[in-house]
């Protein structure tokens, strides 16, 4: 567990971060959202007035009970370093969504979690942070890199970014935005003589 999260900030709800809001576009309309280790669920609130429906995992009892008032959002008690992982093999999403957290062995979980489509949103703190607040444990640091190393074997990268950010408060992040995109048995419905289109993912900015 992070030390951000050991001090308790993620169970105040706050506004979303930037990242996800500028890639939730990708997410299929109305396509479930997974949001891992979720804290109060500022982003499972979200993404549930959007209009998916949306699971959050964390191990923090209090911070699930504050989104019990939500329809859209099943809540469910986890932990996710010590235990195995909770959800079925069979659970599949068109979002998943990560901020402020890092536990590496979850890489593989989290991309086995996309259905065909899905889209993983992934922003959390990098190497250098340790040099202008916490966390700076380098267990919950990023490498240079290396969010991008665990995704791009199995996901199309849409975007990546690892850097330091002036604001809302000074911190060194790595983020991606990318996509599991479908596999060659969609392309046949087109037929032997003919091309599947190329997917189209609008950029921001």
């Amino acid at each position: 567990m992070s030390e951000s999260l050991a001090a308790g900030s993620h169970r105040i709800p706050g506004e979303p971060s930037r990242w996800v809001c500028d890639w939730a576009h990708l997410v299929a309309p109305g396509g479930t959202v997974l949001d891992v280790a979720s804290g109060a669920g500022r982003h499972a609130r979200w993404f549930a007035a959007r209009g998916h429906p949306v699971t959050a995992l964390d191990r923090d009892a209090a911070a699930l009970a504050m989104m019990r008032d939500d329809m859209h959002i099943t809540t469910t008690l986890a932990d996710l370093e010590g235990a195995p992982w909770p959800l079925p093999d069979e659970a599949k999403f068109a979002g998943v969504v990560v901020t402020n957290y890092l536990h590496r062995p979850l890489f593989e979980s989290l991309i086995r979690s996309l259905a065909p489509g899905g889209v993983l949103i992934y922003e959390t703190f990098a190497q250098g942070n340790e040099t202008v607040g916490k966390p700076s444990n380098p267990a919950f640091l990023l490498r240079p890199g290396e969010l991008l190393d665990a995704v791009r074997p199995h996901l199309r990268v849409v975007a990546f970014e690892d850097g330091f950010l002036a604001q809302p408060r000074p911190a060194y992040v790595q983020r991606i935005c990318a996509v599991l995109e479908a596999g060659p048995a969609a392309a046949q419905q087109y037929g032997e003589r003919q091309t599947a289109p190329r997917a189209c993912y609008g950029l921001t900015g």
